[in-house]
């Protein structure tokens, strides 16, 4: 019961702070989402009762998913393009270090409160280093705090070596466009039509306003789904031990994949094989060991790989006005697919191939919905819902043909010299 109120939390902060974030800056709530967890972990060590234990579990999960929404969303605004799958990729593997830490800790403190207790007291400390993160430059601009921006850019010069040019930064500049070259080359841009554009109100609802939104929203929430997949019909430890070994590769293949292949490709694939994998174990006998572990250990490296994508791959889709709304409501439906996925489980004892076939059905459809998104690879991160509908837009338009195929077609605006050229 207090896991299942854990990730309600989760559920619930992702949704709040997530609206929260588009609304008041990603710093803050980073901030109030590091003290949440620090104070409410901290709490949960010292709980007397279950009742005001399960209320600080709620309040920890809050706090975990302001965290992690909120990381993501600012590495991805502040790297270039092409440094986004990489800075994506590396958060992950911390994600991964901590998988391998966390059982070497239980082992060493086996009383739970001292346990509890030393994995949230370092928070405290992220709480205070995270005054000194800056803020995402795209919202100060897109929220009209062209002033705090400025401060901003000059700190970044300065970090970078180019004080000189910072110092050159007035507000007509960062305002207008362009922005100097120590910036990712995407944010050189005109912005006064983006800051226009960002003066309406956002809220979830222009997440289903559009038909492209309400393609995106629909496509990653089904994907975002997929990720409660758990059925490998494994042994418990050993999926443990699997889920640590193979997050390193599999992270490093998606990595490379994206950057190549693309987000929507690599997301596709993946879920796609995952729920081939999972379907084909109802047909492996149980004797088989050997195989099954194999099927389980290709498919978790299959999800594994899935989430690393999805993440990057939702915070680009999603414009910049409501980019953490949108991720709240996909991460609504991660935790609704690990919320129901011990329910599906009980489903094994009717016929126990029938928790295969659901976990199974729901990648395939997970995979099937990815193939439905725009490419995002080498792309600007969209800051209005315009810039969304204009990739849409562009992605239904012909492809030109082929350099050969139009060369007959050209004709020359170069002046010709007398008597030289065509008659």
């Amino acid at each position: 019961m207090a896991q299942s109120i854990f990730m309600a939390g989760i559920l619930i902060g992702g949704l709040v702070l997530g609206d929260l974030s588009d609304r008041f800056g990603r710093k803050p709530i980073l901030t109030c989402s590091y003290l949440l967890l620090a104070a409410s972990g901290s709490g949960a060590a010292f709980s007397p009762t279950l009742p005001i234990y399960t209320v600080f579990r709620f309040l920890c999960g809050c706090g975990i998913s302001g965290i992690t929404l909120s990381t993501t969303i600012l590495s991805v605004e502040w790297v270039s393009t092409r440094m986004r799958a990489i800075k994506s990729i590396s958060l992950g593997y911390f994600y991964t270090s901590g998988q391998f830490i966390l059982p070497g800790l239980a082992y060493a403190i086996p009383q739970w409160r001292w346990l509890q207790l030393t994995v949230s007291v370092p928070f405290f400390a992220f709480f205070l280093l995270s005054w000194w993160l800056p803020e995402s430059i795209r919202w100060m601009i897109l929220s009209g705090r062209s002033s705090k921006a400025l401060k901003t850019f000059r700190q970044v010069a300065a970090f970078n070596g180019k004080k000189e040019e910072g110092e050159a930064l007035s507000l007509e500049l960062v305002a207008n466009g362009p922005l100097p070259f120590f910036c990712p080359k995407e944010i050189k841009l005109s912005l006064q039509k983006e800051i226009t554009l960002a003066k309406a109100k956002h809220s979830i609802a222009d997440l289903f306003r559009t038909p492209i939104l309400r393609r995106v929203t629909f496509c990653l929430s089904l994907a975002c789904l997929a990720m409660g997949v758990e059925e490998f019909g494994v042994n418990l430890y050993i999926l443990q031990l699997i889920f640590g070994g193979v997050d390193v590769p599999a992270k490093f293949i998606t990595m490379v994949s994206i950057s190549y292949l693309g987000r929507h490709t690599t997301e596709a694939v993946v879920l796609l094989l995952a729920g081939g994998c999972i379907l084909s174990l109802i047909f492996v006998p149980s004797d088989l060991l050997t195989l099954r572990t194999v099927l389980a250990v290709f498919g978790k490296g299959c999800l594994s790989g899935s989430f690393s994508c999805l993440f990057l791959y939702t915070s680009e889709l999603y414009p910049t006005v409501i980019r953490q709304t949108g991720m709240g409501i996909n991460n609504l439906w991660t935790r609704v697919g690990s919320m129901t996925a011990p329910l599906v489980k009980i489903t094994g004892e009717l016929k126990p191939f029938i928790p295969n076939v659901i976990f199974g059905t729901i990648a395939l459809l997970g995979g099937s919905a990815a193939l439905f998104l725009p490419e995002t690879l080498n792309r600007p991160l969209p800051e209005t819902v315009e810039d969304l509908e204009n990739w849409s837009l562009q992605a239904k338009e012909p492809k030109q043909k082929p350099e050969a195929e139009n060369a007959s077609q050209r004709i020359p605006l170069q002046p010709c010299e007398r008597g030289v050229g065509p008659n």
